[in-house]
C-alpha cells in the first residue's frame, strides 16, 4: 500500500493517550500551553526581595488534560536561569537539598478542561542561586509526569511516585519537562538599609550605593548638614535613626509601640515622608546658608555636637543654636535626638 494511502491513526492515538493522561505530542502542539509571568511585577533587588513568578498550564485542546502537581513543587517545576552571556545560573541550595534527600514525593492528579488555566506562584529564588546583580533571562519548566532521575531498565523505568520509588511503565513523553516563555529580569544591587530599617537610594553623585561609614560625631553632623545644603536627601537620611526621631514625640511613641512590625514600618516611611516635606520637625529641614561646629563631646556610647546655624529668612539672616544627639551602634554615630534654641537675626 502507498504511504500516502494508508491510514492516519495519530488523531486516535492522541485521543487514547489523552484518555490515559500521557501525550506523545509536544504540549504547545497538543494544544497546552505553559507561561510564566511576574506575579507582581516590581524593582528586585539583590538578596531583598523574593521574585514571585506565576506559573499558568492552560489546555487549549478539545481534550481533559491531566497532569500531576507535586505537593513539593520542586518536583513538579523547574527554571532554567540564564546570564546575558547564555551561562547558566546555578540551582539554590535549598532546591539541591530538597532534590538530593531520599524522601516519599507526594503529588495529587491536575485535571485541566478545555479552555481552562491553573495556575500556582513560585519564588525563583528558591530554584536559582541569584548572587550577583546584572541581567538575565528566566524559562520555566513543568514536568507532568513529575522530576525524577530516570536510570533505564529493559522493561520499564524506576519514577518518585507517591509511595517513593516504584517500577514505571515506558511510555514516550514520560519525563519530559513542557517549556515556558521567557522573561527578562533585572536584578539591582542590594540597596544599603539605613538606621531605621528602610533601605536607602543610590548617591545621585557617583550612583554608587551609600554606605555608612565610622565617622566621628562632628562628621556626621556636618555630612548631614552639607547633603541638606545640597538638597541630597539620600545622604541626609543616612545617619538619622528614624525610629528613634520618631520616638521623640510621647503620643508617636505610644502609636509605635502598639503597632505590628508592618504597622512600624509603615509610621517610619510615613514619619520619614513628612519630614522631607517638612510636614513635622520643620526645624531639622531648614537648609542651612551656613553653619559653623562650635564643640562637640562623646563618650563611648552617647555624643552631642553644638552647632551655629544660619539661614535667609527674606533680607535678614536668621541664626540658631542646634543641639544634635548621637549614639553608637555598631561603630557607628547616628542622629536620635535634637534640640534648637532661637538666636535672632542680623
Amino acid at each position: 500500500m502507498n504511504r500516502k494511502d494508508a491510514p492516519d491513526f495519530r488523531p486516535f492515538i492522541f485521543v487514547l493517550l489523552v484518555f490515559c493522561g500521557v501525550s506523545l505530542l509536544p504540549a504547545a502542539e497538543a494544544g497546552i500551553d505553559f507561561s510564566i509571568r511576574y506575579f507582581d511585577k516590581r524593582i528586585y533587588y539583590l538578596e531583598h526581595d523574593p521574585i514571585f513568578i506565576q506559573v499558568t498550564v492552560t489546555n487549549n485542546s478539545p481534550f481533559t488534560f491531566r497532569f500531576k502537581l507535586a505537593d513539593e513543587r520542586a518536583f513538579s517545576v523547574d527554571f532554567d536561569v540564564r546570564t546575558n552571556s547564555n551561562r547558566v545560573v546555578e540551582a539554590a541550595d535549598i532546591l539541591v537539598r530538597k532534590r538530593s534527600q531520599s524522601q516519599q514525593v507526594y503529588f495529587r492528579e491536575v485535571s485541566i478542561e478545555p479552555g481552562e488555566s491553573f495556575s500556582f506562584v513560585e519564588d525563583l529564588k528558591n530554584y536559582a542561586s541569584l548572587t550577583k546583580s546584572g541581567n538575565y533571562v528566566v524559562q520555566a519548566k513543568i514536568y507532568p509526569e513529575l522530576y525524577h532521575t530516570v536510570r533505564s531498565e529493559p522493561f520499564g523505568l524506576w519514577s518518585y511516585g507517591a509511595g517513593g520509588i516504584n517500577p514505571g511503565i515506558t511510555l514516550a513523553g514520560v519525563g519530559i519537562p513542557m517549556e515556558s516563555n521567557r522573561l527578562a529580569l533585572n536584578i539591582r544591587p542590594a540597596l544599603v538599609p539605613g538606621p531605621d530599617g528602610i533601605p536607602l537610594e543610590l548617591d545621585v553623585e557617583t550612583n554608587a550605593i551609600l554606605v555608612r561609614e565610622k565617622l566621628p560625631p562632628d562628621e556626621v553632623i556636618r555630612y548631614l548638614l552639607t547633603a541638606r545644603q545640597k538638597s541630597q536627601w539620600e545622604k541626609f537620611f543616612l545617619y538619622l535613626d528614624l525610629e528613634a526621631m520618631l520616638s521623640r514625640d510621647a503620643y508617636r511613641k505610644r502609636q509605635y509601640t502598639a503597632e505590628s512590625e508592618e504597622g512600624r514600618q509603615r509610621m517610619i516611611t510615613r514619619y520619614r515622608q513628612d519630614l522631607q516635606n517638612s510636614v513635622i520637625d520643620g526645624d531639622i529641614s531648614l537648609i542651612p546658608m551656613n553653619f559653623s561646629i562650635e564643640r562637640t563631646t562623646h563618650n563611648g556610647q552617647t555624643g552631642t555636637v553644638t552647632v551655629l546655624e544660619y539661614f535667609r529668612v527674606g533680607t535678614y539672616t536668621e541664626k540658631k543654636r542646634y543641639t544634635w544627639y548621637l549614639e553608637r551602634k555598631d561603630d557607628i554615630w547616628t542622629i536620635v535626638d535634637y534640640s534648637v534654641v532661637n538666636l535672632g537675626t542680623e
